[in-house]
């Protein structure tokens, strides 16, 4: 039996930084509920989006966008973990066995369920569309999987030049913008998903060390450089993907969404003192322990059960309001709680695969191995964001920046890639 989040708790030390583990948590549960309130779903099974549907309220994507704190945080534990286990096989397994565990599972339940619903040619309606959503949010893990795979050498560059190597990620940034923007350069754009996404992961190394000193003139330089580039620049709105837009500031990220990194990392920084005595308190701990033991199954399923909501209500016979009326704003309090009650039922379900298995002790050895399965995790994780389950039988393909990849082929990646790094660093 695991230990429980009351016992993890207490056996918590008094040097770990609290405010960290809030802060990762709080940031997943934030994406969490803005899917949930964004999708606009009809009678007629189309899925839309809030933001599209009411553009005035895109602006609140300046404070809700909380993605990049997430990263941030991430680079902040990346550079003590690292630091403690500094091999690279046993870094990675020990960094990455919570992520790709429960990933692998989320895959293969939904490749199998996806299979037996279009051998069955039951895929029309909300179904498909269902297909095709699930899978978008593994974009963020594939993201993730490559900054762990790049923190040893992009810690040893922070360790020789500090901030000079998070301005220099964000002057190749700036760089890959004007190249897309005024130059016209074709495919240059897909350069900033590692640029902009590692300089925000670069400023946890920051962290770390103790080097965000005023989290206020980075606060207010992120805030004004983001208005600027929105107010005079081909930038959107809206820091989230909106759909049929020309541009996004997340797909490829841009500039503008690095500046918007920089306003939310100053931010909660600011809030550091406050958190630090909000997490003290011993009841308001346990829970951001327990919440963090689940905070990857919830975030894998959280899509899942909103669309099995809305499923339901259609296949009960519910006509849904139109998106943004009145009586859409009114059910927006009890689809919210459906959906928590169903992502509750998977989470408890899928729970177990979020908990490290008891292995004999990383050699440390194995790093070749390590390396070649978090590219193929990388490579097949980000491919499934963009394929989905759809089309899994007739090979529907998507692009992934260059690179031709089909349903099948990106199951088969990342569940391989999942094998090496269980594997790479084991003992025997």
């Amino acid at each position: 039996m695991g230990t429980s989040a009351r016992d993890l708790a207490a056996a918590t030390p008094a040097t770990r930084d609290r405010y960290v583990d809030l802060l990762r948590v709080a940031s997943l549960a934030v994406v969490v509920l803005g899917h949930w309130l964004m999708a606009a779903v009809t009678t007629d099974g189309r899925v839309g989006n809030l933001l599209a549907v009411v553009p005035g309220l895109q602006v609140l994507t300046w404070g809700l966008q909380v993605m990049p704190v997430f990263f941030f945080v991430g680079g902040f534990s990346h550079a003590l973990a690292h630091r403690s286990r500094p091999r690279y096989a046993a870094f990675l397994r020990t960094r990455l066995q919570r992520l790709l565990r429960p990933t692998a599972v989320f895959i293969g339940a939904w490749g199998a369920l996806a299979l037996a619903v279009q051998l069955l040619g039951a895929d029309g309606g909300l179904t498909g569309v269902a297909l095709r959503l699930v899978t978008q949010p593994l974009w963020f893990i594939g993201v993730y999987l490559a900054m762990v795979a790049l923190t040893p050498p992009l810690l040893k560059a922070h360790g020789r030049y500090g901030w000079g190597a998070f301005l220099a990620l964000a002057a190749g940034a700036a760089l890959v913008d004007a190249a897309r923007f005024a130059a016209g350069v074709p495919y240059v754009e897909f350069l900033n998903f590692a640029l902009v996404w590692l300089a925000v992961h670069q400023l946890g190394f920051l962290r770390a060390d103790g080097m965000i000193r005023r989290p206020a003139v980075l606060a207010g330089a992120g805030l004004l450089g983001a208005a600027a580039l929105v107010a005079l620049g081909p930038y959107p709105l809206s820091m989230v993907g909106m759909p049929g837009e020309k541009v996004s500031n997340m797909a490829p990220p841009t500039l503008a969404l690095l500046c918007h990194g920089l306003w939310l990392v100053g931010a909660v920084e600011l809030l550091k003192g406050p958190g630090a005595r909000f997490t003290a308190r011993a009841r308001v701990w346990r829970g951001v322990v327990a919440a963090n033991g689940i905070a990857m199954t919830a975030f894998l399923w959280h899509l899942t059960a909103m669309l099995g909501v809305y499923g339901a209500l259609l296949a009960a016979g519910v006509r849904l309001p139109e998106p943004a009326t009145g009586a859409w704003w009114a059910q927006v309090p009890l689809r919210i709680a459906a959906a928590a009650a169903l992502t509750a039922l998977l989470v408890a379900v899928f729970r177990r695969f979020e908990h490290p298995v008891p292995a004999a002790p990383a050699t440390g050895t194995g790093g070749p191995a390590a390396a070649l399965g978090i590219t193929l995790a990388l490579l097949g994780v980000l491919g499934l964001s963009m394929t989905g389950f759809g089309g899994l039988l007739e090979g529907r393909t998507a692009t992934l920046i260059a690179l031709p990849v089909t349903a099948p082929a990106a199951v088969a990646m990342a569940l391989a890639g999942w094998f090496l790094v269980e594997r790479a660093g084991r003992g025997n």
